[in-house]
């Protein structure tokens, strides 16, 4: 059965990419891979699934529209960043061409030091942290399906329990897990599904407007 799924879906992105990219044709391989990821650009970070690879573009898995006629960059969860050159894009999925060479078999491996380490969409969004009868203002910097990180001048003890509140975020309850100066690393008591996040997120930078 994965072996059908997966020469179904190496069909699907054969028949998408050769109607608009005709000189990838002749790619060598093409890999499976249903791995999260983020396009980056100077309005916003998008959250995607990459679907598949090979040596001369990726496809995706989109959660909203993307903004037009702006440069993308696909960062995967290890950091490492490929600019891309966009084809096409329909009914939450894109099609792209690496603008560069991109070694493919670094793709499908992607090494990191970091043991599965979830991908986090940077923010710089205003929040309010209660705790108690208190609350504090805040800024939330980024924010992934587990946790975030948050940049507060009130000083927060390690696994104290709090409430982040902001605009365009639902009320996500938290424990502090780590502290560096006014930075504090948080991580939700229910985490945010992957779909969720994307749209958040979406939401959230389209609201704020572009980054300077």
């Amino acid at each position: 059965m994965h072996e059908a799924v997966r020469k179904e879906a190496i069909a699907s992105v054969t028949e998408e990419t050769a109607a608009e990219v005709p000189e990838q044709r002749g790619a060598p391989r093409l890999r499976l891979l249903i791995r999260s990821a983020k396009l980056v650009s100077s309005e916003g970070e998008y959250l995607c699934v990459v679907r598949d690879a090979s040596e001369g573009g990726v496809s995706v898995r989109l959660f909203h529209p993307l903004p037009a006629e702006v440069p993308l960059t696909l960062e995967l969860q290890n950091g490492d960043r490929y600019p891309l050159l966009r084809v096409w894009e329909e009914d939450g999925k894109a099609g792209f061409r690496f603008e560069n060479p991109a070694d493919l078999e670094r793709i499908v491996e992607s090494p990191s030091r970091f043991a599965k380490r979830a991908v986090r969409v940077n923010l710089n969004l205003p929040c309010v942290v209660r705790f108690g009868e208190r609350e504090v203002y805040a800024k939330l910097c980024n924010l992934s399906q587990q946790g975030g990180r948050i940049v507060t001048a009130e000083r927060l003890s390690l696994v104290q329990r709090i409430r982040i509140e902001a605009d365009g975020l639902p009320e996500l309850a938290a424990k502090v897990r780590w502290r560096r100066g006014e930075t504090y690393g948080l991580s939700f008591e229910n985490n945010l599904q992957f779909e969720e996040l994307a749209r958040i997120a979406f939401d959230v930078q389209r609201n704020q407007g572009p980054r300077d």
